[in-house]
């Protein structure tokens, strides 16, 4: 009977069955701890006050967020030198978020739950998120206004928060200013300075041209002392407010409003308070960008070149791989030669891809950017133009690592086409060009973007040769702005996968960094999830459309 069993195959099917739902349940139990984990990082969290016992006895405050709790055995407790009662089995600790990093010089402390004599929540804690030195904890005393206060006690969080909100406004003004106009000013300045260096290595500096150059150069330097002088002014505004607030340990702190992106009470808010706190924490998580050595803020400027390099990448891509699709099923003599090209195309899906950015590195950035430097941009030797990693050469070396998906997926939808249609096409005295363009190659659009978008999902997820070709762990500014030829393709951006593993891997502080992980990689599986169930959508709506031809 078993041997009956064995030959029916229903063993092998049993263990198929089990693989395919083993590697569900973990994909699903992943998902669900980076969902999890990523989502919760912007619900505003309680802050306790510990009355805490230290070794000498000294029993003292500490104020924080509980951020985690590890649970140790006896033993292994004592082999890392705790010393443990007789009556204790295991040790339990707390991981305590206590921000306040300019004053103890740590963000996080570890702390025992046996040294806990007391732990509340009192209403008056307050949590300020800053551009620097991360989050503070402690208690409100007074606001004050060019020096002098002007608000204290239960009066002073009604001020402040009015104070913030003004102090954000003129914060918003100075980003303008900066990244805008000086921006664009700066921007300017240096094209003028290579058309300069342009004329001179051409022969053609001459005095009009000198007072052409002098001319524009004069107007614009106008404009700088004009922004600098409004940059000052709002500098000085901003900083003449500030607040005073309280340690854990009774230290009084100034704390200047320039430097303060939030202030709530957490353990005071209700549920609609936090309800609107987390949504204002996940608009800024979208579209701002990241402070604190990308430990805190927002993570746009990685989403934004994400985006860009994977339209970009399918904007190459796509016309490269039908076109070798369509040749090698539709013209080409079907012999050794194909099929040896057929054999190399899906030997390149298996290439590694770090090898892929070597090879960009090496001849789209090394030799076809410095060459193109050494042709078209002479006046800006020595710093490179297009001779350094940057967005075209990330989008043109993905293209690259993409194409044998496309083209795979092109030549399998053209071969499930079948001949009569051709014949019919030809035999009503249309060419063979008119056949393929008007009749084939719609008939295959459903294999053709299901290939396209399975390649954009793989490119969005890429990080190993992107750290060659052109991603940074922050980019001063877009590749898109509002300069000529406002779309930059030398320049460097910024990456979700990059960013995944700069912030995990790569940060100074890794307890703070760690949420923001799951935040970022819960949105890179949304994104890549979002263009996978489009490709489904899309493959669909197209069968469907072409499903009368097809019979």
């Amino acid at each position: 009977m078993i041997k009956l069993w064995i030959k029916s195959g229903s063993p092998w099917v049993w263990l198929n069955a089990a693989a395919v739902s083993t590697c569900l349940i973990m994909v699903i139990a992943v998902l669900g701890l980076i969902a999890v984990r990523g989502a919760a990082h912007f619900w505003p969290a309680k802050v306790a006050q510990f009355s805490y016992q230290e070794e000498g006895g000294l029993v003292q405050t500490l104020i924080g967020e509980h951020v985690d709790t590890s649970i140790t055995s006896a033993a292994m407790a004592k082999s890392t030198g705790h010393k443990m009662a007789d009556n204790e089995d295991t040790l339990v600790q707390y991981l305590i978020k206590t921000g306040n990093r300019d004053v103890t010089g740590a963000d996080f402390r570890w702390i025992l739950e046996r040294d806990v004599k007391n732990m509340d929540f009192p209403a008056n804690l307050i949590v300020i998120e800053r551009r620097e030195w991360g989050n503070f904890y402690g208690q409100l005393l007074a606001v004050k206004e060019n020096g002098k206060i002007i608000a204290n006690g239960e009066k002073a969080v009604s001020v402040v928060h009015k104070k913030i909100a003004a102090a954000l406004a003129i914060f918003g003004q100075i980003q303008h200013l900066e990244k805008k106009e000086i921006g664009s000013i700066n921007y300017s300045l240096e094209r003028l300075r290579l058309k300069e260096k342009k004329l001179k290595l051409k022969d053609l500096w001459n005095a009009e041209a000198e007072r052409e150059v002098a001319a524009e150069k004069a107007g614009y330097e106008q404009q700088y002392n004009q922004y600098q002088t409004q940059l000052s002014e709002l500098y000085q505004k901003v900083r003449q407010d500030s607040l005073i607030a309280k340690t854990d340990v009774g230290k009084e702190v100034e704390i200047s409003l320039a430097k303060i992106v939030r202030l709530y009470q957490p353990n005071s808010m209700n549920l609609f308070d936090k309800i609107g706190f987390y949504g204002a924490k996940i608009v800024e998580f979208l579209t701002d960008d990241p402070r604190e050595a990308n430990t805190e803020g927002g993570i746009f400027p990685a989403i934004f070149g994400t985006v860009m390099m994977v339209i970009m990448m399918s904007i190459i891509v796509t016309p490269f791989g039908v076109i070798a699709a369509v040749y090698m099923r539709e013209y080409a003599k079907q012999g050794f030669l194909t099929r040896l090209i057929r054999i190399s195309v899906n030997n390149l899906a298996g290439v590694p891809s770090i090898v892929y950015g070597v090879f960009g590195l090496g001849f789209f950035v090394y030799i076809l950017g410095g060459n193109i430097d050494q042709l078209f941009f002479p006046e800006a030797a020595p710093a490179p133009v297009y001779g350094t990693p940057g967005l075209l050469w990330a989008s043109i070396t993905l293209a690259l690592l993409t194409l044998p998906v496309v083209i795979v997926s092109t030549e399998e939808g053209l071969s499930r086409i079948p001949s009569s249609i051709r014949e019919g096409s030809l035999a009503l005295g249309a060419t063979k060009l008119e056949t393929l363009w008007l009749t084939v190659l719609p008939m295959a659009s459903p294999a053709m973007m299901t290939g396209l978008i399975l390649a954009v999902a793989r490119a969005a997820g890429e990080v190993a040769p992107l750290m060659l070709v052109g991603v940074v762990k922050l980019a001063p500014t877009l590749p898109l702005d509002g300069n000529f030829p406002f779309l930059h393709l030398d320049r460097k951006f910024m990456h979700l996968g990059f960013h995944i593993y700069d912030v995990g891997f790569q940060s100074p502080n890794v307890e703070a960094a760690r949420p923001l992980v799951y935040a970022t990689a819960l949105l890179l599986v949304v994104v890549i999830i979002g263009l996978n169930l489009a490709a489904i959508v899309i493959r669909n709506r197209l069968r469907e459309k072409y499903r009368a031809l097809e019979g």
